[in-house]
């Protein structure tokens, strides 16, 4: 089953339990009828509230240590708000509804025209797909970025299996333009697209990395997951250990990181850096609000367009 289809039929699933709730309490009492689904949402809102509790208590104590600043109690707020915000269109309705309705786009050069603009490829992260990406892919659109944003399959097999799709859509995006693109991943995607450089040995195949809140020494949630990747993901386990022994000393120059302090699915928040990357602390920020939020998304188009 692809990773769109279930994530319908989640949310598919989740309205006819509303739709039945409402039509078997409205008659009785359409007050209660209503409460019970805001008294649903509200536990679900508590709920994504623990995520940050558990990483400011983390975060607190990793502090000393990283030199990153423990996140505030009015930056958790306004985090976990934003937070429930995006993952509502991001997991209610772009991935599960829209995840095909922005196509790739890989214009043929025009003869005698300008050279095409660099080009970029879109990795998305853990259970997510390219839906994901779905402003993005407009905004590059219209600022003349040829794009081909992937769809890792298996949602939860290991990280090493999405090596192909990588590689064929970094082929794809370099055969448009004449360049090696820019890549952006979010979350696991940075981590795929390590693998993909690892086995392909393709760094001469990308002009830059830029990772968003990619748990790159892993993330401390992981440590619950039965998954094939999220067990990749642990802090201090094996397939991270390999991958960064396998890395050579220059590759992390390659790479533009971005981290937050409020992070509530990677941290603690310095395990979303790489040592000799542009590491770069952008504070109050939640995971998925991270990738869409206005001043990181415009630092990495000018990313994207530097020579």
């Amino acid at each position: 089953m692809t990773n769109a289809r279930w994530q319908r039929g989640m949310v598919v699933c989740n309205l006819l339990l509303a739709a039945g709730w409402l039509v078997w309490q409205w008659p009785a009492s359409p007050l209660r009828a209503v409460a019970g689904l805001a008294a649903v949402m509200l536990l679900l809102r508590l709920f994504m509230g623990l995520q940050f509790v558990c990483m400011a208590r983390v975060n607190r104590r990793a502090s000393r240590a990283d030199g990153v600043p423990a996140p505030s109690l009015a930056q958790m707020v306004r985090a976990w708000s934003a937070e429930a915000r995006w993952a509502s269109v991001v997991f209610g309705w772009w991935q599960p509804f829209r995840s095909t309705a922005v196509p790739d786009w890989l214009p043929p050069p025009v003869a005698g025209g300008p050279p095409p603009a660099r080009g970029v490829v879109l990795v998305h992260g853990f259970i997510c797909n390219r839906g994901f990406w779905t402003p993005w892919m407009k905004v590059l659109r219209s600022r003349g970025h040829p794009f081909v944003a992937v769809t890792m399959e298996p949602a939860f097999g290991a990280i090493d299996d999405y090596v192909d799709t990588l590689d064929e859509a970094v082929r794809r995006v370099t055969a448009a333009t004449g360049r090696p693109p820019v890549v952006v991943g979010h979350s696991m995607g940075g981590l795929a697209v390590r693998a993909w450089l690892r086995a392909r040995q393709a760094d001469a195949r990308v002009h830059r990395v830029i990772t968003l809140g990619s748990p790159h020494q892993g993330a401390w949630a992981a440590r619950f997951s039965r998954s094939a990747n999220g067990r990749q993901m642990v802090p201090g386990g094996e397939w991270l250990r390999q991958l960064a022994q396998d890395e050579p000393p220059g590759r992390a120059a390659l790479f533009t990181c971005f981290y937050s302090n409020c992070d509530n699915a990677v941290y603690p928040a310095a395990t979303a850096t790489l040592d000799g990357a542009d590491n770069r602390l952008r504070e109050g920020l939640a995971h998925v609000q991270m990738a869409f939020h206005p001043p990181v998304v415009r630092e990495c188009l000018d990313l994207i367009a530097a020579p």
